[in-house]
């Protein structure tokens, strides 16, 4: 009888995550298309095709690279960017932020392991505001989007703001500021990855087993997690393409001006999704009419409030360096957006 009552339930949990899996919604997005518009269905699947096998070869080269960075065991090197004086860690931690290797999971027992060894809030800080806004595979992807220019542009911005957010988090610590701005809080993460920096990674990593398998594992992983978003992304962006009027979209963050900036960070806070899904989705928006201005400053205004951004901000810092986090961010998404339109 205990079987026959937990059935139903396990039956409706496994139902659940089904239907909340990307690609549900690509099968529910396009069999709405189909009953509702049949005649313009093959425009929106050959758009979404196309746009996903343009990108495939960015998707593939951005696995391969991941998979190798995480089986050479590569993170340890971003460990070491927090080690000696406060402003060499500020830049090498804004740096190696957009090249760590890191899933969301990862970053939180990392950060709180350099915390507990005593790494300064600042250079944290400088990590915590770059490490969401680019990484490899978002380079490769957000290339085959929006073109190089965008994805360097970006890149840049990522390592300016950490940049900006490090050395404006140092001056406040010198005026008093944050004098304690941890929570209590035991690293217990779910990838068990807190820093080890006498480790050294093994760039021949083919050679021991236990990394093959590591290199395989993660190349399925990365590789399924990024096809079915980046799938689900084309997906809407044929939609937006179809049936979003460009004046909508041009009303709202098109034009000249900082207005339409300013405007689209704070719509890409609520709004974003992750940082693969984004590109596609902005460039169908930039062909409606949004400058390229306002897609970066919605680009970047998004990914430091995603949630897996702040989660793992709020989970080890007091709410007055959490608010410093987000002001720092918007800001700096901002500023980042005026100057690339400028550019």
């Amino acid at each position: 009888m205990a079987d026959l009552t937990q059935n139903p339930r396990m039956t409706a949990k496994v139902a659940l995550d089904l239907i909340k899996t990307p690609w549900t919604l690509i099968v529910v997005i396009l069999a709405a298309v189909a009953i509702l518009d049949p005649g313009n269905l093959p425009e929106v699947v050959t758009f979404a095709a196309k746009a996903l096998a343009h990108t495939g070869q960015y998707i593939l080269f951005a696995v391969l690279l991941l998979s190798y960075l995480k089986a050479t065991g590569a993170e340890v090197m971003v460990a070491r960017a927090f080690e000696g004086r406060e402003t060499r860690m500020i830049f090498l931690a804004a740096l190696f932020g957009g090249l760590a290797p890191f899933c969301s999971c990862e970053v939180i027992p990392f950060i709180a392991g350099l915390l507990a060894l005593g790494a300064p809030l600042s250079a944290v800080m400088a990590f915590w505001l770059s490490s969401p806004l680019i990484d490899p595979p978002t380079l490769l992807i957000t290339a085959g989007a929006l073109g190089w220019p965008f994805a360097i542009g970006k890149a840049v911005a990522a390592v300016a703001l950490g940049l900006f957010g490090g050395f404006a988090v140092r001056l406040l610590m010198r005026n008093g500021a944050f004098a304690q701005p941890l929570r209590e809080y035991k690293p217990a993460g779910c990838c068990g990855c807190g820093p080890k920096t006498d480790d050294k990674p093994v760039w021949k990593f083919w050679q021991e087993p236990e990394r093959r398998a590591r290199f395989r594992s993660e190349f399925v992983h990365n590789g399924l997690f990024l096809l079915k978003w980046l799938a689900l992304a084309y997906v809407l962006e044929a939609l937006l393409v179809n049936y979003v009027p460009a004046d909508l979209i041009a009303g709202l963050v098109g034009g000249e001006g900082v207005l339409p900036i300013v405007v689209a960070a704070l719509v890409g806070m609520p709004a974003y999704l992750n940082s693969y899904v984004a590109p596609p989705l902005l460039a169908g928006l930039m062909e409606q009419g949004m400058t390229a201005g306002a897609a970066m400053s919605f680009m970047v205004a998004g990914a430091v409030s995603s949630i897996p951004a702040m989660a793992a901000v709020w989970s080890l810092v007091k709410p007055r360096v959490f608010a410093t986090y987000l002001t720092l961010g918007v800001g700096g998404a901002i500023v980042a957006g005026i100057i690339f339109q400028l550019v």
